[in-house]
């Protein structure tokens, strides 16, 4: 895809934060009209989601997000280590999040979820053949596995009763995609 505008020229950058997942940059930017502008940035390494689909149902995860203050129902996500690949990422933390491991992971899409401030890309997959084993949640997560067909999880977007991103877009892209089969 082409740029709408030439690219806007790097003057100055400065780290406001390093932390254990993302980094906040200000960059002052010169615009192809010669203005001067600030932009805060979050930089994360990326993530990856997965659309677990057993027979007629989807696994999903429900649990506390603090950013939002309440409690999440979501499909199963996590952040990429350093250097690690979207799909080896994506078959480590549906086993951790879910106690299911995909016998076959097939990539649909990947978005940026807050394009304005935020350099995180996610990576969706769709997970069948799946197995279950054990959950290995992190101490520092409490997880529930929930399982919801695929119409009760539409309506459930549309009385929006599952609001973040990451699972909109996974669930209808899953749709789309089975309707065309």
């Amino acid at each position: 895809m082409e740029k709408a505008n030439p690219s806007e020229e790097p003057v100055e950058t400065e780290t406001i934060y390093s932390g254990k997942v993302i980094e906040v940059v200000k960059d002052v930017e010169k615009l192809p009209n010669g203005k001067i502008v600030v932009r805060e940035i979050v930089r994360h390494p990326g993530a990856v989601a997965m659309v677990p689909l057993l027979g007629d149902y989807i696994i999903m995860v429900r649990q506390f997000r603090k950013a939002c203050d309440r409690v999440l129902l979501e499909i199963p996500a996590g952040t990429l280590r350093g250097g690690e690949e979207p799909e080896e990422c994506a078959r480590r933390e549906l086993i951790e999040e879910t106690g299911y491991a995909a016998g076959r992971l097939e990539r649909m899409f990947h978005c940026f979820l807050a394009p304005g401030y935020s350099s995180e890309i996610v990576h969706v997959y769709l997970a069948t053949d799946l197995s279950q084993t054990e959950q290995h949640v992190e101490e520092d997560e409490f997880i529930d596995v929930v399982k919801i067909d695929l119409a009760t999880a539409l309506q459930m977007i549309g009385r929006n009763e599952i609001e973040d991103a990451k699972s909109i877009s996974g669930i209808l892209y899953l749709k789309q995609y089975l309707n065309g089969k």
